[in-house]
């Protein structure tokens, strides 16, 4: 029984060390490209976006107010990369900062089938504007 046991736990071991090896590797985060930092600290963004855009989405949406700092728009503002030549590429293209996040916990991400995942020029206007105030510790 004791060599039985002691088996099954070298088993167990090896295979805990073989699924470590093979795990997905964390997703690299890209820096706001806007700003020093974002809006919230990191830990708490990664914890608690989901929530912020929702609850955002239902004051723009049964409210009508717009344009606060937790809307999808200034995150895209913020978050999305450039090409080579310098133009936005989406947020949730391959790679890409939501994409990449979400690829790795394996949540799919339906937010730009209606919305944009390239920034436009008000919400890049919007985004220095409070990296400004966030900079100067408002």
């Amino acid at each position: 029984m004791a060599r039985l046991l002691a088996a099954l736990l070298t088993g167990l071991a090896a295979l805990a060390a073989s699924t470590a090896a093979r795990a997905v590797p964390l997703p690299e985060i890209v820096a706001p490209a806007v700003g020093p930092r974002c809006v919230l600290p990191a830990e708490q963004m990664r914890r608690e976006h989901m929530e912020l855009l929702r609850h955002q989405r239902a004051r723009t949406v049964r409210q009508g107010i717009r344009g606060e700092r937790f809307s999808l728009r200034l995150c895209i503002a913020c978050h999305a990369g450039r090409d080579e030549r310098g133009q936005p590429v989406s947020v949730a293209a391959p790679g890409q900062f939501c994409e990449s996040c979400h690829r790795y916990a394996a949540v799919r991400i339906d937010c730009f089938q209606c919305h944009s995942g390239r920034p436009d020029p008000e919400a890049e206007a919007a985004a220095r504007r409070i990296a400004g105030e966030l900079a100067a510790g408002r």
